[in-house]
């Protein structure tokens, strides 16, 4: 095993995914109504935006598939908007850290991957631009510089739960599939990472379980059961 890739929402940073939706629309909406944006039609741009991102082919960066759908829906208000949607991630997206809480130790897990020579990387679903990933990062008390790789919309062509996920992640890094482990809370996208080849790991404090799956076919449990895993794995 050479490298570890580890999800961040719901795995190293602990939330309500209801909750924390709710908190971030209402945000933006709350902020973007100021120029003219009514509430229900820019939400349900960003889904439409995040099903374009999900049904991305390779062809483009996941970025591209989601200002694409912008434009189509609000036509010749990018230019002039775009900043104000950065303005939104660097500013008033940050009150939805009130959603989330540290996980009890994700810090050591890290830590443990690095004394036992693993690699460290971060495949979060690639949905969310750099600086609302950054923030998240931080809320989950970890930096940029703890991950060799940080997925983000600028810099992946799909998202989970497509393999092409992982395999581009793989080659970025320069690692095969089989010497990888996926940690991750969702049955579906994260480990998905096993049809590819990797180990994975289900950690089970939020887990996300939409269709009822069988859980057992999976190593899972918490973080101190993960850091059994890596060290038994590792001998």
């Amino acid at each position: 095993m050479k490298m570890v890739l580890f999800d961040l929402d719901g795995t190293l940073l602990s939330m309500d995914q209801e909750y924390f939706t709710k908190r971030y629309f209402g945000l933006m909406t709350q902020k973007m109504a100021k120029y003219g944006y009514e509430p229900e039609r820019l939400i349900s741009m960003i889904w439409k935006g995040c099903e374009a991102m999900a049904e991305n082919d390779g062809t483009c960066l996941n970025e591209e598939c989601f200002w694409k759908v912008f434009d189509t829906v609000f036509p010749g208000r990018y230019d002039s908007d775009y900043p104000l949607f950065e303005e939104f991630y660097e500013n008033e997206f940050q009150m939805a850290k009130d959603t989330c809480t540290i996980v009890q130790g994700a810090k050591e897990v890290i830590q443990l991957c690095k004394e036992l020579g693993l690699r460290v990387s971060l495949a979060t679903n690639p949905v969310f631009p750099a600086t609302a990933t950054k923030s998240r990062i931080h809320w989950a008390g970890f930096s940029e510089e703890d991950f060799e790789l940080v997925t983000t919309y600028e810099n992946s062509h799909s998202c989970k739960p497509n393999l092409n996920f992982y395999q581009e992640i793989c080659e970025k890094l320069n690692v095969r599939p089989e010497e990888c482990l996926m940690v991750g809370n969702d049955v579906d996208e994260d480990m998905i990472a096993k049809q590819l080849g990797m180990e994975v790991f289900l950690l089970t404090n939020d887990l996300i379980n939409r269709h009822h799956k069988d859980i057992d076919v999976y190593p899972h449990g918490n973080m101190m059961d993960l850091k059994e895993f890596l060290i038994n794995i590792q001998k």
